[in-house]
């Protein structure tokens, strides 16, 4: 007795060799949706402190004491918000980098699921740690570049001496040198934070599909209308959650090679003395080292 088996007993067509070979692909494909869906998810967020929530002064970001040790309490607050977004969305590998200056992370503050990279030196390009390795990279407290009129805060690189950069004939601020690092490595920027002015350059610079939450609205560069705590950690939280379901159809942002630059700054030649404008031009070779010249 033959004992057909439940394809066989359908319809002797299933038996011809295409269907079996159809069948096996189909069965490959399958396998394969499954290990990429169990492959690890790994996200890297780079921090500032003047584009964390409540944060609107630059004696909350320049010295120590009272007001900028509450201001990254802030800033760890925002950090946890877009952690907790993230692991959610089932972000299994998240490496959170201080980029403020002077460092900006309180290590009771940090918000379980992540790994937290602060202190100097640090080996390596600015984004330590970062490589090919990781789906999206996210800016969390950024601010928008030197010169924007309602950008809380805004600067590049330094806000006393007033730096301004530009990369093949287009300004650019610390949001674009910070993708265009992580563009290197073929890494989208997929997410950006900070207040609306942050925002509107992201979208300028990264396109539509980068997901950005705004958590203050500029006023001036140290006045800004403030949005309630509550109300941006669930914007955080869902930010992050959009983020990484957007990730697909973000793009890498890069510079073309090589890259002409232009810097000016303030010279100060005494400390009562007004600041004088210089102006320095370099061609880099390695997106890695957009601000080493």
């Amino acid at each position: 007795m033959v004992v057909q088996t439940p394809v066989q007993a359908l319809s002797p067509k299933w038996n011809r060799p295409w269907f079996s070979s159809l069948a096996l692909a189909c069965c490959l494909l399958a396998a394969a949706c499954l290990t990429l869906r169990a492959a690890p998810l790994r996200i890297y967020i780079v921090t500032d402190l003047e584009g964390a929530s409540g944060v609107y002064q630059f004696a909350q970001t320049r010295e120590p004491g009272p007001l900028n040790e509450k201001a990254k309490e802030y800033l760890m607050a925002d950090i946890a918000a877009v952690v907790r977004g993230l692991r959610a969305a089932n972000v299994t590998d998240i490496i959170v980098l201080d980029g403020h200056g002077s460092g900006a992370f309180i290590p009771h503050l940090m918000e379980p699921g992540a790994q937290y990279i602060t202190g100097k030196p640090r080996p390596g390009p600015f984004l330590c740690g970062l490589d090919e390795s990781f789906a999206g990279l996210i800016q969390v407290g950024a601010h928008a570049m030197m010169g924007t009129p309602d950008g809380v805060l805004c600067h590049t690189q330094s806000s006393r001496t007033e730096h301004r950069y530009w990369y093949n004939g287009v300004e650019s601020g610390e949001l674009a040198q910070c993708a265009a690092l992580a563009g290197h490595f073929g890494v989208p920027t997929i997410m950006v934070t900070g207040d609306e002015a942050a925002c509107r350059e992201s979208e300028k610079f990264f396109g539509a599909n980068c997901v950005t939450v705004a958590v203050k609205r500029g006023i001036s560069r140290e006045a800004a209308a403030l949005y309630p705590f509550a109300e941006t950690s669930q914007a955080l939280y869902e930010g992050a959650r959009r983020a990484v379901a957007a990730t697909p159809r973000c793009q890498p942002y890069k510079l073309a090679l090589p890259i002409q630059a232009r810097k000016e700054y303030l010279v100060f030649d005494t400390p009562s003395a007004p600041g004088r404008r210089v102006t320095k031009e370099a061609t880099i070779e390695d997106a890695r080292k957009v601000v080493d010249f």
